[in-house]
């Protein structure tokens, strides 16, 4: 499903990072660690085409990522890649479950508001559907990031450092919430971190040990 190939990453020209294979199944479920500073956000940010590659290929679902303009891997983005940012970036303006519809339409996909209901109900935060997410816990906002990101089921989920913030039982929570989902709709998830104690909710785990220059 995911399968990146000899891809070099970096900013101006200069690399950062160079992996020379990854590839993950549908349903295959990655920790990809290493210390702060390694350049794994870089290499999340190419495989989500939010930035282009130095060198190499990317194919998700079978489609060569690397090969399309910025305005196809936007809009292919949008409805086959679910991301979980480290900063959440949910809309300060906006309800919980405006959020949600916000994200259908940037996607170019039908809103549907009872799906996201039916989400944020299988998330066990239902009742915070009208809230502002400047009223939320840590652990609510990221429940809400997830079912963002989930909400079209994408055949890829990703995401950057997603329990650095969180208490070790929010940390748990968040982790076995999105290996649930990801596992519900068959797709393949990748998370980078340097958080060391979610190791263990993986049996595949890929260090990194290079740091960025």
């Amino acid at each position: 499903m995911l399968d990146v190939q000899d891809i070099t990453l970096g900013y101006n020209g200069k690399p950062v990072i160079n992996l020379d294979k990854l590839q993950l199944a549908s349903g295959e479920q990655c920790l990809f660690t290493g210390a702060s500073g390694g350049g794994k956000t870089t290499l999340l940010y190419g495989i989500a085409g939010l930035m282009p590659v130095i060198s190499g290929k990317i194919f998700i679902n079978g489609v060569e990522t690397t090969a399309l303009s910025e305005k196809e891997r936007d809009s292919f983005r949008g409805r086959n890649i679910g991301i979980i940012f480290q900063n959440l970036h949910l809309m300060p303006s906006l309800s919980v479950i405006d959020n949600l519809m916000l994200a259908s339409y940037a996607a170019g996909l039908p809103q549907n508001k009872s799906n996201a209901e039916s989400l944020l109900e299988r998330l066990d935060i239902s009742e915070i559907r009208d809230a502002m997410p400047g009223t939320l816990s840590q652990g609510q906002a990221q429940r809400v990031a997830i079912a963002r990101a989930v909400l079209h089921t994408p055949p890829l989920i990703i995401a950057d450092e997603p329990t650095s913030s969180l208490d070790d039982k929010n940390a748990d929570s968040v982790i076995g919430l999105l290996k649930q989902v990801a596992r519900e709709y068959n797709s393949a998830l990748l998370i980078v971190t340097h958080d060391s104690r979610i190791k263990a909710h993986f049996k595949r785990v890929v260090c990194f040990e290079r740091d960025e220059a």
